[in-house]
């Protein structure tokens, strides 16, 4: 194994995961917000804020699948180091990792069931920057709207139609994150 690879977890673990796990979940709960998160400092092209979702929601129960540019060894080495989770193929992932392009087509991923809408995939879309502009949002965790600049908003607006249904996704950017629930109404 590279020793290249041993590196780049959370520097206090306890710390910088609760501090993760909080962001992450604030990010869901009140969509089109961004935050800022640190510790990890994964191999490329994976984004540091991408790196912290995959050590703070992954373990050797999370499967998860990588995409495109994602799926070299070295961001293959340092999941199933740091975080033990399975690489998988796009229709039995639980995480889908990579570039808005490198994910299409979104109908491989699951949108779970009508007795169990939870076992979906939760998409890590990777972008070059966030910015609170673009489509409108509205729905759980917005007071009245809020703005994302997504990738598409056709696919968005999709998803939203089949809830409670359809896949969640967060996006990330350098040391920044932001997430979009399937329950988020888009307008372009």
């Amino acid at each position: 194994m590279d020793a290249a690879v041993l590196k780049g977890g959370f520097r206090d673990a306890p710390v910088d995961a609760a501090r993760a796990f909080r962001a992450a979940m604030q990010a869901m709960a009140r969509p089109g917000t961004i935050h800022d998160v640190a510790g990890a400092e994964p191999p490329a092209p994976l984004s540091r804020a991408a790196g912290v979702l995959i050590l703070t929601l992954c373990d050797p129960e999370t499967r998860v699948h990588l995409a495109g540019a994602h799926d070299c060894a070295e961001v293959r080495d340092w999941i199933t180091f740091h975080a033990g989770a399975p690489l998988v193929g796009a229709e039995d992932c639980d995480f889908a990792l990579g570039a808005w392009d490198a994910l299409q087509p979104l109908d491989r991923f699951r949108i779970g069931t009508a007795q169990y809408p939870d076992r979906s995939a939760t998409l890590i879309v990777e972008r070059s920057e966030l910015k609170a502009e673009g489509a409108t949002l509205t729905g759980p965790g917005i007071r009245e709207t809020a703005r994302m600049f997504l990738p598409e908003v056709a696919a968005f607006r999709a998803n939203a139609a089949r809830f409670p249904l359809g896949w969640d996704a967060y996006f990330c950017a350098g040391n920044r994150l932001a997430a979009l629930p399937r329950s988020t109404q888009v307008e372009g």
